[in-house]
């Protein structure tokens, strides 16, 4: 079907009955389907939703795999500005904040990059408007002008590669419009929140169209630092992205995306949940230490500023039976970051204790700096048949640089609690500088054929190949006359490693009707080689960490009503990983050695069920509701025991699992585990979501109520299994009631987040200061505690 035809369709007034056709033909440009993707939106009973979770647009109900959809207006009704909030629409989807966007991670259905380092890519895959993020950290941002974004579960090896071993968060952001359009909504919540956000869209002329957005946000911290006397953990944020699109031909479309995105936040500083050493707590000050504390007491404020850039150029040439679409892109992604480490108000050293790892650590940061190119170029037909088909070629070069510096001082002699004379102090420092640089090459299909009937069979194939070289070195003393940082040797080396694998997915399913399906399919997946190129290194002799396997079975079914008013998928899963990269704390907190080291894990596997539903009896009202139990473990010899369970442990011979043991006298204690569950892992997650809108009687207004509910089991933050690291299970509920112009002109919304006022934690961890054995500190969300605003809408 030709360009020009195909928005000439779409411009017509049965857009219900246009969705279903571009579903039954198949279509495949991206300009088709994201019009017909923003028709789907428009209407709210009874439409088709279209997706491209298998790079070709589809009716949701017609895809054999799990996919959660959310649209533009569904972000906009739960007050979601910002990606990690997309846990509150998708059960399956946890987020993990850490102290910086490098170790903050995303999981699905238990599984995701369970490490910081930035040398391991992601399994959890970020992809905007066809562009593959190359870390994690680049898909921490705030959302402006989503068309929709499309949550992918289980391994997506066949088409979206080899970052992608626990799913994919797949976001399209709006097109050019053929007609003059704008929007803009500004929103204000209590602790100085504001938001603005601003579109505007139309034609330059009859092949040419042009989109324009920006977006600014001003949200002030939530943690109270006493020492500065300022508030702690917010963030500035602005952005603009511009796209222009030209049919260039009939039957050619180019579309132009160029964004960018800057960052400066005083986040993530934790704070002090549990101090049980007198000391300490003379030390931090008048701060109560409960998992309720919002309150520090440091003179130097964590930071994390980012600046990032994403150019890309997509071309859909339809050749009549089959489109070819390419698309070029550029990533640029800056991060630096400082995290102090003893959370106390000094920026002298003090005396602790002559035995102290050390008394004074406020130079703990670097940078992330991230260049990459890629290029995909893919086939799909048009026609859906009995054949029907997608594929294609991708390449990548990445380039990563990491820096990073660190200072710290000891304590000798003196008087507890006071300034350290300068002959009694040390100082430890060391940097290092490293960067690894990777390419990517993989060729990929993945067909369906009609065998009979309503039986289809799905196949498909992926070959990739890679190499990576890391290298750099590290210094000590960073400071001339300082003391080298321990285990923090001066040390340089380069390693270079490959790989190649083959990936892919077979499957049946089975249309008993246009309204009802069910599929089994059988997904192997991959994630690249690891590279350790944190401070702590051994640049000398480099272990390159094994790629990470899994073998993943899904049965699913989707179906609905003829009349519309119910729609219900499940799915039934079990993957098997191998050598899952993990991060394993391999610190020795008496020698003041803080060390995280990636590696490889044994075996790990998650299995369980998930199920979507949405009930909508009548124009009015609607409820959506989802369950998901994932039960996700892991076997994994070495690791370092909890801390406090290091005294009692006792000396064993053998390969003793499941208990802290030493294998020698004198020796760090350790552990091999074997069904442990794997951390940041809920084994329940259970959301509901009732809307009730109507027209108000006399007006030219509708009003509207929305309840939220989101329920998580509890959840441990740590590998190693440390009871005192866990989060109990909780309950969040929001909720917003508004009007609106009945032709959508302008809209009010007030909105609660967090009604019952809900205590949680997003990360919690032992500290390395002064033993740290059951002294813990804690991050929190802004909705971990209740708070009220309002938001304003405008279209044009």
């Amino acid at each position: 079907m030709k360009a020009s035809k195909v928005i000439q369709r779409l411009s017509g007034s049965s857009m219900i009955g246009l969705i279903a056709t571009l579903a039954a033909a198949n279509m495949t440009p991206a300009f088709a389907q994201d019009a017909a993707i923003a028709a789907a939106d428009d209407n709210n009973a009874g439409t088709d939703i279209v997706v491209t979770a298998q790079k070709r647009a589809e009716r949701l109900q017609d895809v054999p795999l799990a996919v959660t959809a959310v649209s533009a207006d569904a972000l906009s009704n739960r007050q979601i500005n910002d990606s990690a909030s997309l846990v509150q629409a998708v059960p399956s989807l946890t987020f993990q904040q850490g102290a910086t966007p490098t170790n903050s991670s995303f999981r699905i259905r238990g599984i995701g990059t369970a490490l910081f380092g930035q040398g391991v890519e992601s399994s959890v895959s970020t992809v905007v408007d066809g562009v593959v993020a190359v870390r994690q950290t680049q898909g921490f941002t705030d959302l402006a002008d989503i068309e929709r974004i499309e949550v992918l579960r289980g391994p997506q090896g066949t088409l979206f590669g080899k970052n992608a071993t626990a799913g994919v968060i797949s976001v399209t952001t709006a097109r050019p419009s053929r007609e003059f359009e704008g929007r803009g909504e500004v929103t204000i919540a209590e602790h100085d929140e504001y938001r603005a956000r601003g579109t505007v869209s139309g034609p330059i002329s009859d092949t040419l169209r042009a989109r324009v957005t920006g977006f600014y946000n001003d949200v002030r911290g939530v943690a109270r630092n006493i020492a500065t006397d300022s508030w702690d953990n917010g963030s500035k944020s602005w952005g603009v992205r511009g796209k222009l699109e030209w049919d260039a031909t009939e039957n050619l479309n180019l579309l132009f995306t160029g964004e960018y995105r800057k960052t400066e936040a005083d986040c993530c500083a934790s704070t002090w949940i549990a101090i049980n050493n007198p000391n300490l707590q003379t030390l931090v000050g008048p701060i109560n230490a409960t998992r309720e504390n919002r309150t520090l007491n440091d003179e130097t404020v964590t930071s994390s500023n980012s600046d990032q850039q994403t150019y890309s150029l997509q071309a859909d040439w339809d050749l009549g039976g089959a489109t070819l679409t390419s698309i070029t892109a550029y990533q640029d992604y800056y991060l630096e970051v400082n995290q102090p480490i003893e959370r106390i108000n000094s920026d002298v050293p003090l005396f602790v204790g002559a035995s102290a790892a050390y008394s004074n650590w406020n130079r703990n940061g670097g940078a992330l700096d991230i260049g990459a190119f890629s290029q995909e170029l893919r086939i799909a037909n048009n026609d859906s048949g009995n054949f029907n088909y997608v594929a294609g070629v991708f390449y990548m070069h990445s380039d990563i640089k990491r820096p990073f510096d660190r200072r710290r001082a000891r304590c000798t002699a003196g008087t507890f609690g006071q300034p350290c004379a300068p002959e009694n102090t040390i100082y430890q420092s060391s940097a290092s500088n490293i960067r690894l640089k990777q390419d990517s090459v993989a060729a990929f299909g993945q067909v369906e054929y009609r065998i009979t009937g309503g039986l289809k069979a799905i196949g498909g194939l992926r070959l990739q190949y890679e190499k990576g070289t890391n290298s750099g070195s590290r210094i000590a003393p960073l400071v001339p006359g300082d003391a080298v940082m321990p285990g923090n040797a001066p040390v340089s080396g380069s390693v270079t490693a490959d790989d190649t694998a083959v990936t892919g997915k077979a499957g049946l399913q089975y249309e008993f009707s246009r309204d009802a399906q069910v599929y089994a399919s059988y997904t192997r997946g991959y994630k690249g080689l690891g590279y350790d190129i944190e401070i702590s290194a051994n640049l000398a002799d480099q272990t390159v960490l094994e790629p990470e396997h899994v073998n993943a079975y899904e049965v699913g079914f989707k179906g609905r009503t003829a009349d519309g008013v119910l729609s219900v998928s499940t799915a039934l899963f079990l993957a098997d990983y191998s050598n899952l990269q993990v991060q394993a704390n391999r610190s020795d907190i008496a020698a003041g050695v803080t060390q995280f080291a990636p590696t490889n894990a044994g075996k790990s596997q998650t299995k369980g069920f998930e199920i979507e539903a949405t009930v909508r009896p009548d124009d009015r009202f609607s409820l959506t509701g989802a369950v998901t139990y994932s039960h996700a473990t892991i076997d994994i010899d070495g690791l370092n025991c909890p801390q406090q369970f290091n005294a009692a442990a006792p000396v064993l011979s053998g390969m003793p699992t499941n208990i802290c043991y030493r294998p020698a006298a004198g020796v760090t204690p350790i552990q091999n585990l074997r069904g442990a569950t794997l951390p940041v892992s809920p084994r329940w997650k259970i959301s509901f979501a009732p809307r009730y809108e109507a027209d108000i009687a006399g007006t030219n207004l509708s009003g509207f109520a929305q309840v939220g509910v989101n329920f998580q089991s509890a959840m441990n933050f740590s590998v190693e299994q440390d009871p005192l690291l866990e989060q109990p299970a909780y309950t969040l509920v929001d909720a917003s009631i508004g009007v609106k112009q009945i032709d959508g002109r302008y809209s009010l919304t007030l909105f609660v987040k967090n009604l019952f006022d809900e205590n949680y934690l997003t990360s919690i961890g032992h500290t390395s200061f002064l033993g740290g054995n059951t002294d813990l500190v804690g991050t929190f969300n802004k909705d971990a505690d209740r708070y009220f605003g309002a938001n304003l809408g405008v279209k044009f």
